[in-house]
């Protein structure tokens, strides 16, 4: 099973944060925000199935997020980063969708235990997404390892 967000990149990205990434739909970004990665997503995590939503709540899933930086010339840069279900993860944030390296849950979590964050992301998808490449954010959820389609 997986969710599609489609955002865009801004002039502030620094993806400097070491224990979180995240997409807001927000069209702004300031300096300070070291985890945001893409700006002005078209869904939040509130729109999301909820046959996804319970498959997330599994701690013994598999969430991976595959994150695509598409530029004006038509380059692509893709990383990926892997973390884990959560029974309290309940996906009813209409703002961001943030990926954690820790086990905190709020309603903006969409995984825990992320083995990455937004300082460990390939550096040439993160200047990419600084000069307002578009962001294809693709949310994957399986469990043992196995992905549902």
């Amino acid at each position: 099973m997986h969710e599609v967000v489609h955002a865009r990149g801004h002039e502030h990205v620094s993806a400097a944060h070491t224990s979180t990434f995240e997409v807001t739909s927000d069209d702004w970004l300031t300096p300070a925000g070291d985890c945001i990665l893409a700006v002005d997503a078209d869904r939040v995590p509130a729109d999301f199935d909820d046959a996804f939503v319970d498959a997330c709540q599994d701690p013994a899933a598999t969430v991976t997020a595959t994150l695509t930086a598409t530029t004006d010339d038509g380059t692509t840069v893709t990383d990926t980063i892997t973390g884990r279900g959560h029974p309290e993860l309940s996906f009813e944030n209409e703002r961001s969708h943030v990926g954690r390296t820790s086990e905190y849950v709020d309603n903006r979590t969409v995984c825990v235990g992320a083995d990455a964050a937004a300082a460990d992301i390939d550096r040439a998808l993160v200047d990419a997404l600084a000069g307002g490449a578009d962001l294809r954010l693709e949310l994957t959820v399986g469990s043992e390892g196995k992905h549902t389609t």
